[in-house]
């Protein structure tokens, strides 16, 4: 398995990659997660993807096992302009320094379980590649719109959730908004609970995230 990068110049020369992506978040959150998404034949995808976003993916021989879309906060983003309510009247953050996380997903049925906690190295791979590509630009944190089930995820791997209101129900689920502080403790923690060797990313990745 190995994680890439996928921004905007690289969309073209990625473009199985990508439509795998997209097939993995209909296969996760319509089919099985059942959640109030637009889907597009195979495909789940939404407004945001047609943002400038970055987009990091586990694969396998072609096969994508796990994906997360990230955005600037600078600009349109789920936390500020679809789920505010998770804010509890609160601002949602807007910052160069922090960017915003959605749709994580892996593929369970596709994945093996590697960990004694139970969890898979695809979904620690991609813990860490978000902090190893968060400190590569200076981020402070992450933001992120998230269920309850993930936030105890994230707790298992390592990586604590600030919350930035209380979990509300929103459809199927029960959501929360928190930010996931961009720090080394937490790298080492994950590729220490998740069996990694060293980095995920190439040490030559791009940057930096547009605006």
């Amino acid at each position: 398995m190995q994680v890439v990068e996928l921004s905007r110049a690289g969309y073209g020369a990625n473009i199985s990659l990508l439509m795998g992506m997209h097939r993995l978040r209909r296969k996760v959150f319509k089919d099985r997660l059942d959640w109030s998404v637009s889907t597009t034949g195979d495909f789940e995808m939404d407004r945001y993807d047609t943002l400038d976003a970055t987009y990091l993916a586990v694969a396998d021989r072609g096969a994508v096992l796990g994906c997360v879309r990230l955005l600037p906060t600078t600009g349109p983003n789920m936390l500020a302009d679809t789920f505010p309510e998770l804010l509890d009247g609160g601002p949602a953050p807007h910052s160069d320094l922090v960017a915003e996380s959605s749709r994580f997903c892996v593929d369970t049925e596709a994945t093996d379980v590697t960990t004694d906690g139970g969890l898979r190295q695809a979904t620690f791979m991609l813990f860490a590649a978000m902090l190893e590509w968060g400190k590569a630009r200076g981020l402070a944190s992450i933001a992120t719109v998230t269920d309850l089930r993930m936030e105890r995820i994230l707790r298992r791997a390592g990586w604590t959730l600030d919350r930035l209101g209380a979990p509300q129900r929103i459809g199927s689920t029960v959501a929360v908004a928190g930010l996931l502080p961009v720090e080394q403790d937490a790298l080492e923690a994950i590729r220490r609970n998740g069996d990694l060797a060293g980095p995920v990313l190439p040490l030559d990745m791009p940057l930096p995230l547009a605006a």
